[in-house]
C-alpha cells in the first residue's frame, strides 16, 4: 500500500545551484537526515551526491541529486532535460509486493539488481515520472544509508 510522498527527487547541476533556489530564495532548510547536513551524502551506485531540504513542518523533503561525472544516469538525465523534477519517491508498506502490483497494472521496473532496497518505474507509464517506491517507516530513516562525501 502507498501511504504517503516520500520525498520530490530533483535532479541539479551543482549543490551551491539548488542551495541559492530552495534556501535564499524560498527560504526552506536542510533537512536534519542523519546529520549529513550540507555535505550530502554520496550515492555510489548513480555516482551522486544527494542532500535533503525539509519542506515546512512535514515529513516531505526535497532530494536533490547532483552527478558527479557525465556518464550516469542522473546525468544523462540533466543532460538531456536540464535542471528539475527527476523522480517523486512513495513510502510503501512493502516494496517488493507494492513492486509486484505496479508491474500487474502495466509499468515497468528499473532493474536495480536483487539486493535494492527500492524499486523504479521508467516514467512512460507512469505519467512521464520516474516513480520510486521506498519502505515506509520513521521519516529520519531514509534509505540512502552510503557513506558521507
Amino acid at each position: 500500500m502507498i501511504r504517503r510522498i516520500d520525498h520530490i527527487g530533483l535532479v541539479a547541476a551543482s549543490w551551491e545551484e539548488a542551495r541559492a533556489v530552495f534556501f535564499e530564495k524560498m527560504g526552506f532548510d536542510i533537512a536534519g537526515w542523519k546529520g549529513v547536513g550540507e555535505k550530502g551524502v554520496y550515492f555510489p551506485p548513480e555516482r551522486t551526491v544527494n542532500y535533503f531540504i525539509q519542506v515546512g513542518e512535514g515529513d516531505t523533503v526535497v532530494e536533490i541529486i547532483v552527478p558527479q561525472d557525465d556518464t550516469s544516469g542522473a546525468a544523462r538525465f540533466l543532460a538531456k532535460r536540464g535542471p528539475g523534477l527527476h523522480h517523486i519517491g512513495y513510502a510503501v508498506d512493502s516494496v517488493a509486493d507494492e513492486a509486484a502490483r505496479l508491474r500487474g497494472n502495466g509499468l515497468r521496473q528499473v532493474d536495480l539488481g536483487e539486493h535494492a532496497a527500492a524499486a523504479f518505474f521508467y516514467p512512460k507509464e507512469a505519467a512521464g515520472v520516474l516513480t520510486e517506491l521506498v519502505p515506509y517507516q520513521d521519516p529520519s530513516a531514509r534509505i540512502h544509508t552510503a557513506r558521507q562525501a
